[in-house]
């Protein structure tokens, strides 16, 4: 969601001289815990709040805080191109990651190990993938960690028999596979027929105004989700036309 965020303020500066917008990257968790403190203006989130930050929130602002949905994302499974498979289940997906699953030659693939790459316990990412595919199991133990998403497509590439997962919009030397046979596309997304669709998220501490709402009224623009298209994300509505 960093190439995201940093995309839109980019955008927004072009075109308001005077205004300066500072983009930096750690996770959801980390975002969560510099807007508790009073060190942001807007954190990114790829979750909603779980309850102890919701919390953090409330005792520091004595609000539970604002969201906004600003982007869909397909949270896309990468594989190496030379891997022979193309598609995965939910439930092969899930063996993979939690150690049940430890050779492709399991999944139509390779009599090869499977070796799974997960990101950094600070990741909004990390998190919605333990909830939604592992169903709140662990992470198998020689799981490789990185800090970032683009580690993980660089990992993968490298590497036959890797897996990772993060944003469609990453990842272009990498290839993303079908899950249940649906591909990860944008009209997949859009009606929802993506089994791992989730929605992109700011989150403030309070009502915004001033500079902090122009540029959040700016993302939820024609104009705002357009760079939203460019970054290889999914604009809450239509703005082909």
């Amino acid at each position: 969601m960093l190439i995201l965020t940093e995309s839109l303020a980019e955008e927004y500066m072009k075109n308001n001289a005077g205004v300066s917008i500072y983009v930096e990257g750690g996770g959801t968790v980390t975002g969560i815990k510099a807007l508790a403190g009073g060190e942001v203006d807007i954190c990114t989130a790829s979750r909603l709040l779980k309850p102890e930050e919701a919390k953090l929130l409330s005792d520091y602002y004595g609000t539970l805080g604002i969201y906004f949905l600003i982007a869909k994302d397909l949270l896309s499974i990468y594989l190496n191109p030379d891997n022979p498979v193309k598609n995965l289940s939910l439930e092969q997906l899930k063996g993979i990651y939690t150690g049940s699953i430890k050779n492709w030659k399991d999944v139509g693939g390779a009599d090869q190990i499977i070796l799974p790459i997960i990101r950094s316990p600070n990741s909004g990412t990390r998190l919605y993938f333990k909830e939604h595919v592992l169903a709140d199991q662990e992470y198998c133990d020689w799981a490789v960690i990185k800090p970032t998403t683009e580690e993980i497509v660089e990992e993968v590439f490298r590497n036959e028999n890797a897996i990772g997962y993060g944003g469609v919009g990453y990842g272009s030397r990498v290839y993303h596979a079908s899950i249940e046979g649906i591909e990860p596309v944008e009209e997949n997304a859009r009606n929802d027929r993506y089994p791992l669709t989730r929605y992109l998220h700011f989150f403030t501490s309070k009502t915004p105004s001033g500079a902090v709402k122009k540029f959040i009224d700016w993302v939820l623009s024609p104009e705002g989700q357009k760079v939203v298209e460019r970054c290889g994300y999914v604009s809450l509505w239509d703005v082909s036309h």
